[in-house]
């Protein structure tokens, strides 16, 4: 049995029979005759909350065997139970080593923390809570105020965390063409609102996730790495942060502070999902299919109102147009809003927990069985609805065109993101077909993530918002040529540009007194009386 790193030839057969009859001739080796293990070693690190004060994560070498090899990679969270053991020197090391030897721990067993969406496996009581919350008609607001809930505020950026989270199934055409499903969303905003907070926060509740800074990172650190194997002296490729968070999400803090050649390496993995290697004779491709989920600061540290969005946001078209969402958070001195965001500070500094939401968050573990449910579903758009999407992404386009302060990329990829939107949000309600509702939400937050991008920063209240909605309703109804509007239609086109329903009935009212249009009292309906 060889159980040493180096495996030394025998030359001469050391049974007793042989020493005895002082035997000559040299020992042939069988490799046909031979029983080989499968083997694996790798290095474990303790998790950062069990460092001690002051101290760097301490690492142990680990051998795997048989059955545990390939349980392990790189990135998962798992508790080992073993024997520790030491690796005794051989040949001249062993001679001068003395007392000292290398040690490691001979694997029993593995046991993993995160499970994979597809490996979760529902226990207990989980499975009748995910069908009683299924049931829950408010379940999209209810699971995205669970994410975060000591954080103050951002309930749009929430919903687009939780859909990251839920994703869309991948496409496969015919001719072998890919289509990702999986979203990436860019915060961008000034410091001190609570970006990074979001970004570690959705690290911890997905199975699998790599958390890195731009800075910090490479091009090679986020893609691959070609490195030589200590063993066997070969080249090898060493997986680097979005190779890693495969299946998984890739959070990239500082995204803004990378080197533009560092950056551009991303550009291949967010769209194609792969990572091409050209490097040291060493041809290939490695997948990454991963969600990327980056923030960064404005070009100047804070945003500037007096300079346009894109000078702001100082990213390249090329990269912008792979972001799914990109918003754009403001730190604005705002007195009701200043003091209600203190108080909810306060308050979790105060008593370690988020305040009273009115029903209780859902815990990180429950919260990811639902998720990996509803991420076995795979939605389909039905006929009906393609030619309402393809009018709500060609009038986004008309109206980017007409607009003379270019605030956003809207690229074909963006019909691509709205198709992804939604059947995510069908995943949510766990349906297999997608509804025009889920469309209109996921046109409303494609919307508001722009509305986030005007350098003017226009409330969505008031007058501007009173007309704006005015104008919508009465170009929807000339272009059908009618004279009567269903209340829900109009809600409908309302929400699609960003709008609540209480501004939508606050312009009713303001216009009703106008004698613009008459309301009927129980249904809302809408009737123009010179249209």
């Amino acid at each position: 049995e060889v159980t040493a790193r180096v495996f030394m030839p025998l030359f001469e057969c050391p049974s007793r029979r042989c020493v005895t009859n002082k035997s000559k001739g040299n020992v042939i080796l069988q490799l046909r005759a031979s029983k080989f293990l499968r083997f694996q070693e790798a290095k474990i690190q303790e998790l950062s909350e069990h460092v001690p004060k002051g101290h760097i994560p301490r690492t142990m070498t680990v051998h795997l065997r048989g059955e545990l090899t390939r349980k392990v990679a790189p990135g998962d969270v798992v508790e080992l139970s073993g024997i520790f053991l030491p690796i005794p020197y051989v040949g001249f090391r062993a001679m001068r080593a003395g007392l000292v030897a290398d040690t490691y721990l001979e694997a029993m067993s593995v046991t993993h923390f995160k499970k994979k969406y597809e490996e979760y496996e529902l226990i207990g009581d989980e499975e009748e809570q995910i069908k009683r919350l299924a049931e829950d008609g408010d379940i999209y607001d209810k699971l995205a105020r669970s994410l975060a809930p000591e954080i103050f505020g951002h309930e749009d950026i929430k919903k687009a965390l939780l859909l990251l989270l839920v994703g869309a199934p991948h496409r496969t055409l015919k001719d072998g063409m890919k289509i990702r499903g999986d979203l990436h969303i860019c915060l961008m905003g000034d410091p001190g609102v609570a970006k990074s907070q979001l970004l570690k926060h959705i690290i911890n509740v997905a199975p699998r996730g790599v958390y890195t800074t731009g800075k910090g990172s490479s091009g090679v650190g986020l893609t691959a790495a070609v490195q030589k194997d200590p063993v066997t002296n070969e080249m090898v490729l060493e997986g680097g942060a979005l190779v890693l968070s495969d299946m998984g999400i890739c959070a990239i803090d500082e995204f803004d502070k990378m080197d533009e050649s560092d950056r551009t390496s991303i550009h291949e993995v967010m769209e194609q999902q792969t990572v091409s290697i050209a490097k040291a004779g060493i041809t290939t491709s490695l997948n990454a299919r991963t969600a990327v989920l980056a923030a960064a600061n404005p070009a100047w540290g804070r945003y500037d109102l007096r300079r346009t969005p894109a000078e702001n946001i100082n990213l390249p078209p090329a990269l912008l147009s792979r972001f799914d969402l990109l918003w754009l958070i403001l730190d604005r001195a705002d007195m009701d809003n200043d003091l209600e965001m203190a108080r909810h500070v306060v308050y979790v500094h105060q008593n370690k927990e988020s305040p009273a939401l009115g029903f209780t968050p859902l815990e990180p573990s429950l919260l990811r069985a639902y998720i990996s449910t509803a991420r076995r579903l795979s939605p389909t758009v039905p006929r009906e609805l393609e030619e309402y999407i393809a009018t709500a992404y060609s009038s986004i386009r008309q109206e980017e065109a007409k607009s003379t302060t270019p605030h956003s990329y809207t690229t074909v990829r963006t019909l691509l993101s709205i198709l992804r939107i939604s059947a995510a949000l069908a995943r949510l309600r766990f349906s297999e077909t997608v509804a025009q509702s889920d469309v209109d939400e996921a046109l409303r937050l494609m919307q508001m993530s722009k509305f986030s991008l005007y350098s003017d920063d226009r409330q969505r209240s008031g007058l501007d918002a009173i007309s704006d909605i005015y104008s919508i309703l009465r170009d929807e109804a000339a272009r059908s040529s009618r004279m009567d509007v269903n209340y829900r239609d109009a809600l409908n086109w309302i929400s699609r540009k960003g709008y609540s329903e209480a501004q939508l009935k606050e312009c009713l009212e303001e216009y009703a007194a106008l004698n613009v249009w008459q309301i009927h009292p129980q249904t809302f309906d809408i009737k123009f009386i010179d249209a």
